[in-house]
């Protein structure tokens, strides 16, 4: 492995290089569907296909790109409204909605779970989500079964924008979103290969064990959850957190480091999340590490 200061962790497709020119951000949405277990709060994960350019192998939160169709205004008749904190990392009302549109699109997309007002059948829910696959409008699915996205429920809970020395940036907002004891779901065998369910804790040891890959936003989210023992719990951690951006600055050295806002490399003085202020490249894997 080498550290070059051009080159990410082997497994995660970057290409760091402090030389070049800043891209813009694209706006995304990241969703951590949560459900009570007997070992407290299980969280779904995924794994990246190993063939993608971007965190390709890593296990993540389902997630992608926002559409423009996910900002037709045609949505606001089929969204439940929004978090009262959901105008904290979005410019208007209609942003905050496209964002939350987004991240109800791509739970059902890469886990087969779509929040609803109105839950409907599994099988429901299936032909949703193969509808979608083919081409379909998820508006229009939904207005023709006149169901509702229940984007009310998603509570907003970071937001983390890839550090300008990588050349494909997201602004990504991550979600809460609370789901049954006895939700199923599962990947889509495309973007990713495997799916599961596990207590954050549980992913944060396979991580550390070096049997899984993570990238720095998923690691500080599921840190930020591991004491999080029931879903009362996990919304008021969600409730606590800054909805302020936090852009990692990449620092080359031996090892590189991702910084965070408060480190004392960075150019933002304070904290925006809980937890070390750095990810330091070691072996392979950005570790948690004080500075």
């Amino acid at each position: 492995m080498s550290n070059d200061d051009t080159t990410g962790p082997r497994g995660l497709g970057l290409a760091f290089d402090p030389a070049r020119e800043p891209s813009r951000p694209r706006d995304a949405a990241t969703v951590l569907l949560v459900r009570e277990g007997g070992a407290g709060v299980e969280v779904f994960c995924v794994v990246r296909h190993q063939k993608s350019s971007f965190l390709g192998g890593a296990v993540v939160f389902p997630g992608g790109k926002v559409d423009p169709a996910d900002a037709d205004p045609a949505w606001e008749r089929r969204c439940s409204g929004l978090d009262p904190r959901a105008l904290g990392f979005a410019s208007s009302e209609g942003h905050a909605r496209a964002l939350a549109v987004a991240a109800g699109r791509e739970t059902l997309e890469e886990a087969g779970v779509l929040p609803l007002a109105a839950p409907a059948s599994a099988e429901v829910v299936a032909e949703l989500r193969g509808a979608l696959a083919a081409g379909r409008p998820l508006a229009d699915l939904l207005d023709e079964r006149s169901l509702t996205l229940d984007t009310g429920s998603f509570a907003p809970f970071a937001r983390w924008i890839t550090p300008e020395a990588e050349p494909r940036r997201f602004d990504a907002r991550f979600y809460l979103v609370p789901v049954p004891a006895d939700q199923q779901a599962s990947n889509d065998g495309h973007e990713t290969t495997a799916g599961f369910w596990a207590t954050p804790r549980a992913v944060l040891e396979r991580f550390e064990r070096g049997e899984i890959q993570l990238a720095p936003p998923t690691t500080r989210c599921l840190e930020l959850l591991q004491g999080a023992w029931s879903l009362d719990m996990a919304l008021a951690v969600a409730r606590e957190q800054s909805l302020e951006p936090v852009c990692p600055r990449f620092v080359p050295g031996d090892p590189p480091a991702l910084v965070l806002p408060g480190d004392p490399a960075h150019e933002v003085p304070s904290r925006r999340v809980d937890g070390p202020t750095r990810f330091v490249l070691r072996d392979g894997r950005f570790v948690s590490e004080e500075p």
